[in-house]
């Protein structure tokens, strides 16, 4: 379906202004998602416009949890550089393990699997 430029540029608004996703415009409009990306650019570009980076609207952080991540990294200023590079690998580790589906509880003989799911996800 053929959008005169005046459309596109609508198209382009509604999902800078996070209206819509760019998959949502191109099911609404019956488009391909990289054409509605496109008349996104479009519409940034003659606007002039920065692209828009950060969390997506509706996500927020709270309280809370802002002040769980300050503790954090306060924690992590103390540390020394081989603390630092120590906790980078196991978050490494538990990342990848967590890929798989599972993650470790203990250490040595104490050292438990624990499945995220039941069947194999492979």
């Amino acid at each position: 379906m053929k959008y005169t430029p005046e459309e596109r540029m609508d198209i382009g608004r509604r999902i800078y202004e996070r209206e819509m996703t760019c998959q949502a415009a191109a099911e609404v409009f019956g488009i391909h998602k990289h054409t509605a990306k496109r008349y996104l650019w479009m519409y940034r570009d003659t606007k002039g416009l920065p692209p828009k980076t950060g969390r997506p609207k509706g996500l927020k952080i709270t309280s809370a949890a802002a002040s769980e991540l300050s503790g954090d990294i306060t924690e992590y200023e103390n540390m020394s550089r081989e603390e630092l590079i120590r906790e980078l690998v196991l978050s490494k580790i538990n990342e990848e393990r967590a890929k798989k589906g599972y993650e470790v509880k203990g250490v040595g003989a104490e050292k438990k699997y624990i499945k995220y799911v039941s069947k194999n996800i492979k």
